[in-house]
């Protein structure tokens, strides 16, 4: 088989054991055979084009449905292969990866352990920076396994090195088993042991205790390209959202979905809101200077926090901006690009800012750590909160514009936000899956289907209280990663 052929192929494997595929926690074995196929190539050169093959059917079957998503967006069904533009983007950066890796190492089975450690350290680099898009991290796919409560400890990355030490010992074994006859046992038995700590360790945890917070959850179901574009009246969405609000159990706070009410301005009372409550908000806030005499004021998306009275006590706008979405990367350079695109089709370039401090909202002495939509993906967002002693976790989120794998993908990592800072996390939502998480990232009640609007009335645990993981974040993942890197670089025997 050729040899983009067979990368494409092992992509593909990789993404089908990937969530929400129930399996997903054997990711390890095409991984294994994807580090051997890239740490046999001739030069780095040649490894850097077997990965950007792999990194193409990895993104490509992981994110079909951003091609969809285009189609419904734009009308048009041919750009919906204007999705591949991104699978090739990390396509290429899988292949950057794969060529500093393979340059220095004198072995073969050094090759697979610096491919293993520096596949941690690139899904780390894709929580950073304009480009952000940690969509397909691997440490996700441990989720229906207990192993996935090792995420208190190091996070969702201490998931992915146990997937690349277990993919990369294998890899050594069969590599040097193929090459020479000899069965080295040492790294695939300590792989071995780590499962066995991280299960060990998954099946002792149990759920916190505290006390009871009763909030009703939201699930809408209206159009995101109707409300978007004002062809469905904001009112309308609040009339329908407020009256699924009302009766509900003394004590409860009400939570609706994302940019569920919008405002002229800034964010400041709404005295029909049925609070308290936490809901998104959207608008244009021209209480802000603009960066320049041309621009508008700027747009928000927030989180607020209502009381009894409809008054705001507390506001924490999105942290992490939706690229070519909410932000367009490196806008001084391809400014001009983006207008010649996008102006045509009848949209304009955003102005949001992102929110580089977020903070928990206070509502009636309990604070919750509310963050929006995509800022669930991106575990700094939720441990910044908790750190700060966030009792629950609230998403308020908008999963219309997309269907399919992305939207149970969407839910199940931000799962994993609740194991990392042992918290409840409750979610509304427009379509997608509301309902409640307990602090073992498992779900407690939760609504995905049906087109009425629908409620639920949960009952989460107040906690305090930090973890590992909120103290020191990604830094026990990166060491270890960088381990491998380091044990790799410095074996000796020559065996290509």
């Amino acid at each position: 088989m050729p040899t983009p052929a067979t990368g494409l192929l092992l992509g593909l494997l990789l993404a089908a054991c990937g969530l929400p595929l129930p399996w997903s926690a054997l990711s390890f074995i095409p991984l294994t055979l994807i580090l051997a196929f890239i740490a046999r190539a001739d030069t780095p050169r040649h490894a850097a084009g077997r990965a950007f093959w792999v990194g193409f059917g990895y993104f490509g079957l992981h994110l079909w449905w951003l091609g969809a998503f285009l189609v419904n967006l734009l009308g048009f069904p041919p750009l919906g292969a204007a999705a591949a533009l991104l699978f090739a983007l990390e396509g290429t950066f899988l292949a950057i990866t794969a060529y500093l890796a393979t340059l220095l190492p004198r072995t073969r089975t050094g090759r697979i352990w610096t491919l293993a450690g520096a596949w941690v350290i690139l899904e780390w680099l894709r929580f950073l920076g304009p480009l952000a898009f940690p969509w397909p991290t691997l440490g996700y796919t441990l989720l229906p396994t207990p192993v996935i409560q090792i995420a208190d400890l190091g996070g969702v990355l201490l998931g992915s090195v146990l997937i690349t030490f277990t993919a990369a010992s294998l890899a050594h074994a069969w590599t040097e088993r193929a090459r020479w006859g000899r069965r080295p046992l040492a790294p695939a038995l300590l792989a071995a042991l780590a499962w066995a700590a991280a299960l060990g360790y998954g099946l002792t945890r149990t759920p916190g205790t505290g006390p009871e917070q009763p909030m009703r959850v939201m699930r809408v179901t209206f159009d995101p390209f109707e409300r978007a574009s004002g062809d469905l009246p904001a009112e309308t969405q609040f009339a329908q959202t407020r009256a699924a609000s009302l009766n509900r159990p003394a004590g409860s706070v009400v939570v609706w979905s994302e940019t569920a009410i919008t405002y002229p301005g800034t964010p400041d009372t709404r005295p029909d809101f049925p609070g308290p409550g936490i809901t998104g908000a959207g608008g244009i806030d021209y209480g802000v200077t603009p960066t320049s005499p041309l621009a508008d004021p700027p747009p928000y998306n927030t989180a607020i926090a209502l009381d009894t009275a409809g008054r705001v006590t507390s506001r924490s706008d999105k942290s992490k901006l939706v690229p070519f979405g909410e932000e367009f990367p490196f806008q001084p350079i391809l400014g001009p690009i983006y207008r010649m695109i996008l102006n045509p089709l009848g949209f304009a370039i955003p102005n949001f800012r992102p929110n580089s401090n977020p903070t928990p909202l206070n509502l009636n002495g309990v604070l919750y750590g509310a963050y929006i939509c995509y800022d669930s993906v991106f575990p700094r967002v939720a441990r910044a909160l908790a750190a700060q002693g966030a009792q629950v976790l609230v998403n308020p989120s908008n999963d219309g514009w997309y269907q399919g794998w992305g939207v149970q993908q969407h839910f199940n990592m931000g799962r994993v936000r609740a194991i990392e800072t042992r918290r409840w996390l409750v979610r509304s939502v427009n379509n997608g899956v509301a309902g409640a998480v307990n602090d073992l990232g498992q779900p407690i009640q939760t609504v995905q289907s049906g087109q009425e609007l629908q409620t639920l009335d949960v009952r989460p645990r107040l906690l305090t209280g930090t973890t590992l993981y909120v103290r020191l974040g990604d830094w026990p993942a990166l060491i270890l990663a960088l381990g491998m890197i380091l044990y790799g670089m410095t074996r000796r025997e020559r065996d290509f």
